[in-house]
């Protein structure tokens, strides 16, 4: 990519998780770390919580052993320009995109991410499917605090790691515009997506949440999964043991994710998904972005 051409773009969220959409099919885009956190200000650039870089399989180092079971690698970057494995929210906004592209077609199909492969359902209108995966449920003791309060936090991993913290009120969370202390540190080496939890009724909860490398985001796919998980664990249900499907409904900021976890263990996340504009970089902006 050279000052002289335009970087396409487009911007997607779901549930208000936004992220801006970079097509590069080919893997001929470099994009460092500076250049992703410049597009994703939301001052000086674009703005997002996050970018997906689009990029077929096989033209992507770090995908193409999964080349084989789906074409397209999600390429997720943090706001901050850092490295994920995993995000839910942006999968879904990633197969609404290929789906708007016309480079799928509308049913079922695979997407190649840092933690896997994932299945996802993706319908012409109307919300996205996700099957996420197993929930890994880590033994670490890890504690949470924020203004002198402590809470116990669940250590759930989604392919990406999560403290799951239940408080009385989400005021309690503060301001999140730094990362909630965490103890021991030892726990999250590469840092830590940290969720807020209160009850909302059976089957319901609201979370909010602190996202790594990208501060308090509107809403987080891998997060409502882990909370959904915790949370019914702590209400004493596993349907790995009873065979019995477990659904909640989690509130974010955004709007709201419906998280089943099914008898196999695999957590599936249905939500809404939408493409809201495209257009180009300037070259000048461009040139200097990437510079």
């Amino acid at each position: 990519m050279t000052s002289t051409q335009r970087l396409p773009f487009l911007k997607g969220h779901g549930t208000e998780n936004d992220f801006v959409i970079v097509p590069d099919p080919d893997g001929r885009l470099d994009l460092p770390a500076t250049a992703v956190a410049r597009i994703c200000d939301r001052r000086a650039g674009l703005g997002g919580d996050g970018l997906l870089h689009v990029v077929r399989s096989a033209a992507h180092p770090e995908a193409r052993a999964q080349a084989d079971e789906a074409e397209w690698f999600m390429d997720y970057r943090n706001g901050d320009g850092s490295i994920a494995e995993m995000c839910g929210n942006g999968v879904r906004v990633f197969a609404r995109y290929l789906l708007h592209a016309g480079l799928v077609e509308a049913g079922d199909l695979a997407i190649a991410t840092r933690a896997g492969v994932r299945r996802v359902h993706v319908a012409k209108t109307g919300d996205v499917t996700v099957s996420m995966g197993r929930a890994e449920l880590r033994e670490e003791s890890v504690v949470v605090t924020v203004d002198g309060r402590s809470w116990p936090a669940r250590n759930v991993n989604m392919g990406n790691p999560h403290a799951v913290a239940f408080v009385d009120d989400l005021a309690h969370a503060g301001d999140l515009l730094a990362v909630p202390p965490f103890s021991p540190a030892s726990v999250y080496p590469d840092g830590v997506n940290i969720e807020f939890v209160v009850d909302r009724g059976p089957g319901r909860v609201a979370m909010r949440v602190h996202e790594r490398g990208s501060g308090e985001t509107r809403s987080c796919g891998t997060g409502a999964c882990a909370v959904a998980v915790a949370t019914a664990r702590r209400d004493g249900a596993d349907p790995t043991q009873t065979g019995t499907p477990v659904t909640y409904t989690v509130d974010v900021l955004g709007g709201s994710l419906s998280i089943t976890e099914l008898p196999d263990g695999t957590v599936e996340m249905t939500g809404p998904a939408e493409i809201v504009a495209e257009g180009t970089f300037t070259p000048a902006w461009t040139g200097a972005a990437l510079a």
